[in-house]
């Protein structure tokens, strides 16, 4: 998946952007160990490539739904899976981001940062190898491209 979740208002929570280098705040960096560190903490969660710029953050994200076992052991069959969903349990890929978000509000609290996030997020499933190389170096070129961007 390709993500992008913003902050609320676009506020410029992260950092700032001059002369194409960002400089991140406190809430910027930690944002970075998190995604970073996000298959330490969600298993089923690679983040394949980030950025994290002033107000939002994108990332290609994979999530293997095969790493979903229950305590038991067993991995969900894909009927299973459909079931949980129904049943009101959050997907793999809402619930990392939701992670994401709730740690970054607590370390932002925690240091009596002003922080908040947008409600939702965007996503978009990679549909092949071109679509993920035309991302990917959206992402690589973002903070080079800062001043054209639609969150600018």
């Amino acid at each position: 998946y390709f993500i992008t979740v913003c902050t609320h208002n676009w506020k410029h929570y992260f950092g700032e952007i001059k002369e194409g280098v960002i400089t991140l705040t406190k809430i910027g960096k930690y944002l970075v160990e998190e995604l970073e560190e996000a298959s330490q903490h969600h298993p089923y969660i690679e983040v394949i490539q980030y950025v994290v710029m002033p107000n939002h953050f994108h990332a290609i994200v994979e999530v293997s739904e095969n790493n979903n076992t229950d305590v038991a052991g067993h991995v969900p069959t894909s009927e299973e899976r459909i079931l949980n969903r129904l049943n009101g349990r959050k997907p793999l890929l809402s619930t990392f981001i939701g992670s994401v978000k709730s740690s970054v509000t607590k370390y932002a609290n925690s240091m009596n940062l002003k922080f908040k996030w947008q409600s939702r997020y965007h996503d978009h499933l990679i549909r092949g190898v071109k679509d993920c190389n035309k991302i990917s170096e959206y992402i690589e070129n973002n903070i080079l491209n800062w001043e054209k961007d639609c969150f600018y």
